[in-house]
């Protein structure tokens, strides 16, 4: 049984890799290259408009230069498998039990953050490096300068590619629970940042930065880790989830299948969402998993977020999301009008927020909803955000 199950996920692989595509395909999807070419020329004109968001990017691209590389090698702690190269991570909200003198199980505390997570550093460099990555190649797409892209490639190789330091395509042991498991599904929500590499090799191909051969490879590594996410235990229970996790589930799936040309699973994805969107959503186009975390702004948010994503891929595809409405009257559009007040602070949120809202993480939901839903107030409220905190300019050119 088990030598038949291990030559179907072989065919399965020689099937994804026989689809994996390169060159024009290869094109950032979550913003408009439209829109994008015109402000990269509005940036070559010196465009007061755009000039301090230019050289804002242009700083933490510079920042970005003097960043790692980085590896899974790096960290000290072994995986259950005995493998370096394999990811692993502790669930964040999970901590020593104070009623046991070993401390396990480890107690859930939701919204409270256990620092013993940052010794663990995959968890710690995978959000750095893939950001790093993302700010170096759009300074090569703007500038035309190849010492950005050639960093950015330098820090893709190390973590990807490389024999030595790469990483295995998988998260067997992502956000595991001391006392209960090795690895768990949702640790599965901390490859969504890997959306930002792929975002980042769109940049790099459309300034021809970045080697065919290394295009490829990267194809066949997220065709691997795509054939462990819908084939693996983890894989199929955050497929199964019911709330933001299983939308991230779906929106890294639609990055990878778009970037490897897969559409016929990207146009299945889509309409799994749309089952996601109508499920998930209450009467008040409200999300009550997201509504029950002691910080509900925040998730409420962050499932809005991942389903706008997705929603912008689905331009790729022959459905679609940004207009799509359920039977019982559930869409997008609802979602984002029923949250927009409360990122551009018409309303005061009454839900629970134990912590300080960080009202810059809302920044792209109101780009989205300006763009998609002539969200005017948004438009208004980004203007003087902006204005007011410089730093986060840099949003500005990739709208």
């Amino acid at each position: 049984m088990t030598k038949i199950i291990k030559k179907y996920q072989f065919l399965i692989f020689c099937f994804l890799v026989s689809q994996v595509s390169i060159c024009a395909q290869v094109m950032p999807r979550l913003y408009d290259m439209i829109q994008l070419q015109k402000n990269k020329n509005s940036v070559k004109q010196n465009d007061k408009e755009f000039q301090k968001a230019y050289q804002i990017m242009l700083s933490n691209a510079d920042k970005a230069l003097k960043y790692g590389p980085v590896s899974v090698m790096d960290k000290k702690e072994i995986p259950p498998s005995g493998n370096k190269h394999d990811y692993m991570s502790l669930a964040p909200y999970h901590w020593p039990n104070p009623n046991t003198k070993d401390g396990l199980p480890y107690i859930r505390k939701d919204g409270q953050t256990n620092p013993e997570v940052k010794l663990y550093k995959d968890k710690e460099y995978l959000p750095e490096l893939c950001s790093q990555i993302f700010n170096l190649s759009l300074a090569s797409y703007y500038t035309d300068n190849n010492k950005y892209a050639n960093h950015a490639l330098r820090l893709i190789r190390v973590w990807f590619l490389d024999s030595m330091t790469k990483m295995n395509p998988n998260m067997n042991f992502s956000q595991a629970i001391k006392g209960e498991n090795t690895g768990r599904g949702a640790g599965l929500i901390d490859g969504r940042h890997l959306i930002k590499v792929i975002e980042a090799i769109g940049f790099l191909n459309q300034v021809s930065m970045i080697p065919e051969k290394d295009i490829k490879m990267m194809q066949i590594w997220f065709s691997d880790y795509l054939i462990w996410m819908q084939t693996s235990k983890n894989g199929q229970e955050e497929l199964n989830a019911p709330n933001n996790h299983g939308v991230w589930y779906d929106a890294l799936r639609m990055s990878i299948s778009l970037f490897t040309n897969q559409k016929e699973l990207a146009n299945k994805i889509v309409l799994n969402v749309q089952i996601r969107l109508d499920s998930q959503m209450d009467e008040n186009m409200q999300f009550p998993l997201e509504m029950a975390r002691t910080t509900s702004l925040h998730y409420s948010l962050f499932v809005v977020e991942a389903f706008m994503k997705i929603a912008k891929m689905s331009e790729f595809t022959q459905s679609g999301l940004w207009n799509y409405s359920s039977k019982n009257g559930k869409s997008l559009k609802n979602a984002f009008n029923e949250i927009a007040p409360y990122l551009y602070q018409e309303k005061k949120w009454e839900g629970q927020q134990i912590k300080l809202f960080d009202f810059s993480e809302g920044l792209e939901v109101l780009n989205y909803g300006q763009l998609q839903y002539s969200c005017v107030k948004c438009k208004n409220y980004l203007n003087k955000y902006y204005t007011t905190y410089e730093s986060s300019l840099p949003m500005k050119i990739l709208f």
